[in-house]
């Protein structure tokens, strides 16, 4: 699975506690990221990850490209509610990416928990057989 790691400077800490926590199921997959997230998360785990650009440059945008040519099979974001964030709006779009395609999205630890262990189980093989290139109608 190609999995992108998302999250804003005050949530950088949870999510490489996260990725430690499950870098055994984690190594298995392709791992993706937002610029200064992704170089963190390779320093902290030794876990490969390929960088965009930094969020704010244009690195959420990338990642909501990825998610529309279905090169993107799920998001892990760690948003932070309560900053204002300059880039908000290409956040949003990438959210909204994430519905019309039907990409597991979690911005939080829980939910991202749930999402990780679900990959060990196996539980979104059928995922990836409905990715296309066109929108469901």
């Amino acid at each position: 699975m190609n999995i992108a790691l998302v999250a804003h400077d005050k949530k950088k800490d949870d999510l490489i506690v996260l990725i430690k926590t499950y870098a055994h199921i984690l190594k298995k997959h392709q791992l993706f990221a937002t610029g200064t997230t992704g170089k963190r998360i390779a320093e902290a785990t030794g876990l490969p990850v390929h960088c965009f650009r930094s969020g704010p440059l244009g690195g959420d945008q990338e990642i909501g490209a990825a998610v529309a040519r279905g090169e993107m099979d799920m998001i892990i974001f760690f948003r932070d509610p309560l900053t204002a964030q300059p880039h908000e709006p290409d956040v949003s779009a990438l959210m909204r990416l994430c519905d019309v395609y039907s990409i597991p999205l979690s911005t939080n630890m829980g939910g991202s928990e749930i999402l990780i262990r679900s990959i060990e189980q196996g539980d979104f093989e059928s995922l990836k057989l409905s990715h296309n290139d066109e929108p469901p109608a």
